[in-house]
């Protein structure tokens, strides 16, 4: 089989499982047109536990999952304020980190979007969770796949996403859709495809000119 083959057998395919629910305050932009700059929450990740899993490692996998979906999100809406797409700034997610770190946030993550605000020093939150039937992982999959001529959906994502105003103490947008993930689906793909929708009507995106 050569390269050209696998490449396509391990493209990526995000099917959409269900129609997305999508919540716009009245006055999102304008409340999103008064923010300085806006933090992302490590994501809430929880993968379906399987028989014989160590529940220490099921834990150390979804805080890894975690920080790499927040690494992605953040990625993507620093590609879009280059575009001139959002102007508000875009703390850095190490900043962010430390910070929710010192206030013991990993171990006991029962802060309310208001005071994650006012803990970080931004105007606006966008916090998520993240429900996955497997780790992004998807090795094995593939192998399979090759070996018995297996291809089809890998990983069912449950997608949640919340932009809160930290002045106005209210949620401004919300965004809750589910996924189907495909061979050769990574965090990045699916960070990829679901902003890509999600974005459409979230407060800080700027309409193409």
């Amino acid at each position: 089989m050569n390269r050209l083959m696998i490449g396509v057998l391990v493209s990526i395919l995000l099917l959409a499982g269900s129609c997305a629910s999508i919540y716009t305050s009245t006055d999102a932009r304008t409340l999103a047109m008064r923010h300085e700059k806006i933090a992302v929450i490590p994501p809430k990740v929880s993968i379906a536990a399987r028989k014989k899993v160590d529940v220490e490692a099921l834990k150390e996998q979804q805080r890894t999952e975690s920080l790499t979906f927040q690494r992605e999100i953040h990625a993507w809406l620093l590609k879009r304020k280059v575009q001139n797409r959002i102007r508000v700034e875009i703390q850095d997610v190490g900043s962010t980190n430390a910070l929710l770190a010192r206030a013991n946030y990993f171990n006991d993550d029962r802060m309310s979007p208001n005071e994650l605000c006012r803990l970080l020093g931004v105007d606006a939150v966008l916090t998520s969770n993240f429900g996955l039937s497997r780790p992004m992982s998807e090795g094995a999959a593939i192998a399979l796949g090759l070996v018995f001529g297996i291809w089809g959906a890998t990983n069912n994502v449950a997608v949640g996403m919340e932009i809160y105003d930290g002045g106005a103490e209210k949620l401004l947008w919300s965004y809750n859709h589910t996924l189907s993930g495909s061979i050769g689906t990574t965090p990045t793909s699916l960070v990829r495809n679901l902003m890509r929708n999600a974005s459409r009507k979230m407060p800080h995106i700027m309409e193409r000119p």
